[in-house]
């Protein structure tokens, strides 16, 4: 029976599906009411394959990122051209579509686990626990999961690893790149960090103009390219290379949203 159907990590479909509308029914008004979800190149989803898809993207809050795109991937899919207006795409949501995230964070509250059932793909940081730096070996479990889910659907992760702008790429990002040869799709996001707290939990400030620009899949020869080049595509793809920075002031949001603009444009004509 549809009832007791499992996805690949053990997770009933009829539940997990409950929950995303849920959450979805919830969250829907703060992209849509209270603030202000610009999308652009929606199309770009409705073009690539059902599987094998890795959506890499900056990372500005640990929850309001990722709901933010379930809307929106399931709203492009529903034939939807750069609007989640009309929240009836939930009711057939994309249920192979999963988000790699920190298993402490995940478990940090009824919440947090409420959402990690509907996709979450837990992970042990290597580089951070409980608020402190560390140095840990990397699962080879959670390599495996994150193989899973790609050959199962499509896969969102932030190769940053923080939700602060600029920090260095994480080059696991790019080992599973180079490992399972995913189709590579680029995302920017802004203003999630000026509309919502650091969890992404609570509207900070109404009014907002928040952003998703979706890419198109980055060219990538998989056994030629080294780690490094991996890297460095993926820090242009998302916005997160050292140019894209100039020096002013942190509170000056305006100028710096002129000064990505005018990066992005420059970038757009390659």
């Amino acid at each position: 029976m549809n009832l007791f159907r499992k996805d690949i990590f053990g997770n009933y479909l009829f539940f997990k599906r409950a929950i995303i509308r849920l959450l979805g029914a919830v969250s829907h008004q703060r992209y849509r009411k209270f603030n202000n979800l610009q999308i652009d190149g929606s199309q770009v989803l409705r073009d690539i394959p059902h599987n094998n898809v890795l959506i890499i993207s900056n990372h500005q809050t640990y929850f309001a990122d990722v709901a933010a795109m379930f809307h929106v991937f399931n709203a492009s899919l529903s034939g939807r051209d750069d609007s989640i207006k009309n929240i009836g795409y939930l009711h057939r949501p994309k249920m192979n579509l999963y988000f790699v995230a920190a298993k402490e964070t995940m478990r940090s509250g009824f919440l947090p686990k409420l959402m990690a059932y509907a996709g979450a793909i837990p992970i042990e940081r290597t580089w951070r626990a409980g608020g402190k730096d560390v140095k840990r070996n990397v699962k080879f479990s959670d390599i495996t999961n994150i193989g899973k889910a790609l050959d199962d659907g499509w896969v969102i992760t932030f190769p940053q690893g923080t939700t602060k702008p600029f920090n260095p790429i994480r080059k696991g990002t790019a080992h599973i790149i180079k490992k399972f040869k995913p189709i590579v799709v680029p995302i920017v996001i802004d203003g999630f960090r000026r509309a919502f707290d650091k969890k992404g939990l609570m509207i900070k400030k109404r009014d907002v103009l928040q952003s998703m620009v979706i890419k198109e899949p980055l060219k990538i020869d998989y056994e030629n390219d080294s780690i490094e080049a991996i890297v460095t595509k993926i820090e242009y793809a998302i916005e997160q290379h050292p140019s894209f920075l100039k020096v002013v002031p942190v509170k000056d949001y305006a100028k710096q949203e002129a000064v990505l603009n005018e990066k992005r444009n420059f970038w757009d004509m390659y």
